[in-house]
């Protein structure tokens, strides 16, 4: 799940103030199958949360090792460095991969016509959230970047991660704190949210997170969506295809269902 954006403003402690610039060291490189840049960007199209580590390590690898590449000025290495680092085991390799990201999108980004690719400023914004998670100074100096990026990424490709920019965004309007100390705000947090559902019924954050926005905005008076959303959340994540990502997922959703109460439980 993209927790450094939703917990954004909440436990985290640490007071740094840039992006780590180490990288997060790669091992095991050596089994990786020889293949070109072209032909790993063409399997990497299908690259998604359901991907193993192995692969999306591989492709990272290849693009490290790959100098002044067309492809390094496209979504792609973004987009890896976020299905790793939104796996990421410790806050190390979270940080360091998703800070990595933010690079590969801000280089994307130096050619202007990119400017045009929503993709590339969602991708800039989920590792972005994901790299200052442990520091809440850091965090709290890139809100307004955070809040710019999804902004762009609504706008131009709304579709990316089946709603994803919708859903980062609702999440980040909800989580913040309201005017006139930040730009929280419940009501317009519910109506991306419910926009995302509506328009991507078939990712299971979508609806994991609605409930959540309306848990939190509207309580007991919207019981009933709340549990008609869990449980699609729950089918949802019967699917194959989200692999390793279900189990964080199905925490996520049993943690809501638990802090709404025990009638929040789908039956």
């Amino acid at each position: 799940m993209l927790a450094g954006l939703i917990f954004l403003l909440a436990g985290t402690t640490a007071c740094r103030f840039s992006l780590v610039e180490d990288l997060y060291v790669l091992k095991g490189m050596d089994t990786c199958p020889k293949q070109s840049l072209e032909a790993m960007s063409k399997e990497a199209a299908a690259f998604d949360h359901g991907t193993k580590d192995f692969p999306l390590y591989c492709a990272l690898d290849l693009l490290r090792r790959s100098v002044r590449h067309p492809i390094h000025r496209s979504q792609l290495p973004a987009r890896i460095c976020y299905l790793l680092a939104d796996r990421g085991e410790t806050s190390t390799s979270r940080e360091r991969l998703a800070a990595e990201g933010v690079r590969w999108a801000e280089i994307a980004l130096e050619q202007p016509a990119m400017g045009q690719e929503g993709a590339i400023h969602y991708y800039l914004a989920a590792n972005l959230g994901l790299a200052v998670y442990e520091s809440t100074a850091l965090a709290v100096k890139n809100l307004k970047r955070l809040h710019r990026e999804l902004e762009s990424a609504m706008e131009l490709a709304p579709e990316v991660d089946e709603g994803g920019p919708l859903r980062v965004m609702g999440m980040l309007l909800l989580m913040a704190p309201p005017w006139p100390r930040g730009i929280g705000d419940g009501e317009k947090a519910v109506e991306l949210l419910e926009k995302a559902v509506t328009e991507y019924p078939k990712h299971p954050l979508n609806h994991i997170f609605y409930a959540q926005c309306l848990w939190e905005v509207e309580e007991e008076e919207a019981e009933d969506k709340v549990r008609e959303h869990l449980k699609l959340g729950m089918e949802l994540l019967k699917n194959p295809r989200w692999g390793d990502a279900e189990k964080r997922w199905s925490k996520l959703l049993q943690d809501l269902a638990k802090e709404a109460g025990a009638s929040f439980l789908p039956r």
